[in-house]
């Protein structure tokens, strides 16, 4: 009895005597210095941040340290951002401010800057968003021998695609999938993306290459030709191929677009070359692939008139399933790479703003 009373005063006095070094906010836990700990701490208040294409973020960042060891020389302060890759292997310089000096890298040179709320702050805002900004970020805080780092996720609203040529499926090795994302206004779409993707809704019984060099495909109603009637849903991984050699589909990410995407009224059909010049006559383009999925997906853009695009595919966007109209499900519907010289349609325009 007297051992077991002895055993909870000590638990009683090690509780009192570690309470103090540890305070909890919001079920986060914030370090504050202790003897012997860490005298530089850095951290991301929110793990991830979302955004949209042409909007403007801050990632989050601030640095505690213990003043009694550096003294007040916050000039002497080096806070370096930079992007992780997928493979987490490499990174790349986004920003790097010590004092008075600062230095942009690559494509975000005249879009990112410390937010510089308060001397502890090292939270980075980028402006005018783009596709390839997605991603992680690490934010990493040095002083004399100390460093510390705190990594940040930016998550886009958008729609994942899959995407294949006229060329037909599998016919797409991994650097030309990347480039014909490119050429549909989106970027080639990351694991995390289809996976979000997936739980949306998203099926399809065709591999396509991610970012990563993975080959993948999402799929929520399991069946014969798809893997077997008697698997479970989810994302099915090829695993990695020869990004020269091996040929798949691709999965494409889009986001919001500033400009404005519609139906061109016009008084007959078209063949492909007229589509491209009736838009042009109208002060716009022929749409590509990913406008007509961020104006459906993010928009709700409906039309059950199927229009060419500038790939040469004839598509329509069904927002509210009925009768004729993709009667089962809201879909960008697919009708086929027609032929351009005597198929007639109507034409989907894009006009950007400035």
């Amino acid at each position: 009895m007297k051992s077991l009373l002895l055993l909870v005063l000590i638990s009683i006095c090690w509780a009192d005597h570690h309470s103090d070094n540890y305070t909890l906010n919001h079920d986060r836990v914030i370090h504050i210095q202790a003897e012997n700990g860490p005298r530089l701490l850095v951290e991301a208040e929110q793990a991830k941040v979302f955004s949209h294409r042409g909007g403007n973020v801050t990632l989050p960042c601030k640095f505690y340290r213990d003043p009694t060891a550096f003294g007040s020389g916050i000039h002497k302060i080096r806070i370096k951002w930079t992007k992780l890759i997928s493979d987490y292997l490499k990174e790349v310089d986004v920003f790097v401010s010590m004092g008075y000096h600062k230095k942009t890298y690559g494509g975000y040179q005249g879009r990112v800057f410390l937010k510089g709320g308060s001397d502890n702050d090292a939270s980075l805002v980028i402006t005018d968003l783009t596709l390839e900004d997605y991603g992680r970020y690490k934010c990493e805080v040095i002083e004399g021998l100390e460093d510390d780092t705190a990594v940040v996720a930016l998550d886009l609203q958008g729609v994942v695609f899959p995407y294949f040529p006229r060329l037909g499926r599998y016919n797409l090795n991994f650097h030309e999938a990347r480039q014909a994302c490119l050429d549909q206004d989106a970027v080639i779409a990351s694991f995390d993306q289809l996976y979000d993707a997936w739980r949306g809704g998203l099926d399809w019984c065709n591999a396509g290459w991610l970012s990563d060099g993975s080959v993948q495909y999402p799929i929520t109603k399991p069946r014969e030709p798809c893997g077997g009637q008697n698997t479970v849903p989810g994302v099915r991984n090829y695993g990695f191929w020869d990004k020269d050699k091996s040929r798949y589909d691709v999965f494409c990410f889009t986001s919001n677009f500033n400009g404005r995407f519609y139906y061109l009224i016009h008084p007959t059909k078209l063949t492909y070359d007229e589509a491209v010049q009736a838009c042009l006559h109208d002060g716009a383009q022929i749409a590509k692939v990913g406008q007509i999925f961020a104006a459906w997906k993010l928009l709700g853009y409906d039309r059950c008139d199927a229009g060419w695009l500038a790939d040469g595919s004839v598509r329509y966007p069904i927002s509210r399933p009925r009768r004729r109209c993709s009667p089962t499900e809201a879909a960008v519907r697919f009708v086929g790479f027609p032929d351009k010289k005597h198929k007639l349609y109507g034409v989907y325009c894009f006009r950007a703003y400035n």
